[in-house]
């Protein structure tokens, strides 16, 4: 789908307040209400806004560990794969989930409320899915966390 300028800012302004009244919205693009709520029609339509969600404060639920997760397999059959996404999906920890290239098969982001926590979610998982190695880095200090995409490649 091919956006244009206003596309654009109707996205920009989306990504940073998705609950701002349409009238808002619109004057913030320069367009009237109905116009502008049909753009945000079409792009969901188009996919392009796949949902819209309240985001959290993870250290106000008390889910201050974070925790990437690198993990290597000798396994890569269909059934295998079945098996380790069933078993991210039933994790609520495991936030977010990516198959990688390279050394490392797959990264897993985990938030917990303690090591302790953490540990749990480490032993469920080697408890239900073959994984051949392991390595996990603690997140220090969060320097930067955004849900907002870059809008210029569009």
């Amino acid at each position: 789908m091919k956006l244009d300028r206003i596309d654009k800012r109707i996205l920009a302004q989306l990504q940073r307040n998705a609950d701002q009244p349409l009238i808002k919205l619109a004057e913030q693009v320069g367009l009237s209400k109905n116009p502008c709520w049909r753009r945000i029609q079409r792009l969901q339509e188009a996919g392009v806004i796949r949902s819209r969600v309240a985001l959290l404060d993870a250290a106000a639920l008390n889910l201050d560990v974070i925790v990437f997760m690198n993990i290597r397999t000798n396994q890569h059959s269909a059934e295998w794969l079945k098996k380790f996404t069933t078993t991210i999906d039933e994790i609520p920890e495991i936030v977010e989930y990516y198959r990688m290239s390279g050394e490392v098969d797959y990264l897993l982001k985990i938030v917990a409320p303690t090591i302790g926590a953490y540990d749990a979610v480490y032993k469920k998982l080697i408890s239900r899915v073959e994984i051949l190695e392991i390595s996990s880095h603690f997140a220090m200090e969060e320097l930067k966390n955004t849900t907002e995409l870059p809008l210029s490649y569009a």
